[in-house]
């Protein structure tokens, strides 16, 4: 038993030592990707005119499968410089070259990914509006109802909505 014991011990030790590297150098293996040509980002045009639009899109339903899906849709044509669609604010911003886009192809790539996406609203910008807060229809500004003065002032000054922008200009 002590034997089988010893040749146990004996084999444990052999692994462990011949397993062990003594090299400081780690191994290093190449492997080659084939990269298709879709792939990779298509070249933008350093002379074209670009366009920032910002659109509503009704009919998502999750951050992942479809405002995701939509934006990489809408990024993956040809003269779109970037794509954003924030599923929280069911917003798109794109930018785009308007000599290769159009308004309309974006809303065609919109439908194409399921019929139940609908644009509405588009229009251009000079900057997007992401941060910008929607106050409510009548603008009595219920979205700062519990805060500090300061606070409602900074809501007050996020808010983009028309109505909001006269009261601003009467102040």
């Amino acid at each position: 038993m002590k034997a089988l014991k010893n040749i146990f011990f004996v084999s444990i030790l052999a692994i462990t030592i011949s397993s062990c590297k003594n090299e400081t150098q780690p191994e290093v293996k190449t492997v080659e990707v084939e990269v298709s040509e879709k792939d990779v980002a298509h070249t933008l045009d350093p002379n074209a005119t670009y366009v920032k639009v910002e659109f509503g899109i009704e009919g998502m339903t999750c951050a992942m499968g479809c405002a995701k899906t939509i934006e990489k849709k809408m990024a993956k044509m040809e003269g779109v410089k970037s794509a954003k669609v924030d599923f929280d604010s069911r917003l798109a911003m794109v930018e785009y070259d308007e000599a290769k886009v159009t308004p309309k192809s974006l809303e065609e790539a919109v439908s194409k990914v399921a019929d139940i996406y609908k644009v509405k609203d588009i229009h251009k910008v000079e900057d997007f509006g992401l941060g910008k807060k929607a106050c409510d229809a009548d603008c009595k500004k219920e979205c700062c109802a519990n805060k500090s003065e300061a606070e409602k002032k900074a809501c007050k000054a996020d808010c983009k909505k028309e109505c909001c922008t006269k009261e601003k200009k009467a102040e």
